[in-house]
């Protein structure tokens, strides 16, 4: 018996004869129809470094107190600078409720700049509450509304030799997830300011910049501690921000360094 390799027909689906009626239509009026095109799919954008990055540069221009406002919101801004991995941290789980770093422990009256000067301590304080209406903005407010707690809050404002202002804040929360949180959404976010700057004060000597001096702001974690550094320049200039990352970087540097230590003992 002769081996036939063909599989044979088998029972035409219903879509097939819709297709083959449509085409004997379309014949008969001498045009022939394109086959329907597929749906589109979702293009979903991978940013991993990004999301699971517990610490990130960012700048962009901002208004003096930290939040941008509506006018603002359109505006293009800076793309991150650069990003960096979190501290290791040994908090014990039973430190929720430890007291955050002492103030002068934290801030020291002068930090060297790596390049043969030094930043120099304005002033630090230690604000109560921790989201105290007009020094973080309604997100981070919200932020730490939903978290485990947040322990403390220190604030600083260091000058260096051509009396660029620096701000450091930082925030003490009792469950070190809580910190991995805050950095990761306030680094996204990176032309969402939330912390705001601090006026100088009198007799420093520095200027109270205006509202549209341009700024850099970068966060940090270490243990239950988010650390976010704010650089602007005496002129209140809205260029150079890679130039004055790159200054605020040795300060905020030497708090982290400062806070990881007390964190881990």
């Amino acid at each position: 018996m002769a081996q036939n390799d063909e599989i044979p027909p088998g029972p035409k689906a219903p879509d097939e004869d819709k297709w083959n009626a449509l085409l004997a239509e379309y014949e008969r009026s001498g045009a022939r129809p394109e086959p329907e095109a597929p749906a589109p799919r979702r293009a979903w954008v991978r940013n991993a470094a990004m999301a699971l990055s517990a610490a990130a540069v960012a700048f962009a221009v901002l208004k003096f107190t930290g939040y941008a406002s509506e006018e603002d919101a359109g505006k293009p801004s800076a793309a991150p600078a650069a990003s960096a991995a979190p501290s290791a941290s040994r908090t014990p789980t039973d430190a929720a409720d430890r007291a955050p770093i002492p103030l002068a422990d934290a801030f020291p009256a002068s930090v060297p700049d790596g390049a043969g000067g030094t930043y120099t301590k304005v002033g630090a304080a230690s604000p109560s509450p921790c989201a105290e209406p007009g020094t973080v903005g309604p997100r981070l407010a919200d932020l730490i509304a939903g978290s485990e707690g947040c322990v403390g809050r220190h604030v600083a404002l260091y000058k260096d030799a051509r009396n660029n202002q620096f701000n450091l804040a930082l925030f003490t929360m009792k469950d070190p997830r809580d910190t991995l949180m805050l950095v990761n959404e306030l680094a996204m976010a990176f032309d969402d300011y939330q912390v705001a700057a601090q006026a100088p004060p009198p007799a420093s000597g520095l200027p109270t910049l205006p509202p549209d001096s341009g700024m850099v702001q970068s966060f940090t974690g270490h243990g239950r501690v988010m650390v976010v550094g704010l650089g602007q320049w005496s002129d209140g200039r809205t260029a150079d921000f890679q130039k004055l990352v790159d200054r605020l970087q040795p300060l905020q540097q030497a708090v982290a360094t400062n806070v990881g230590r007390y964190e881990t003992q």
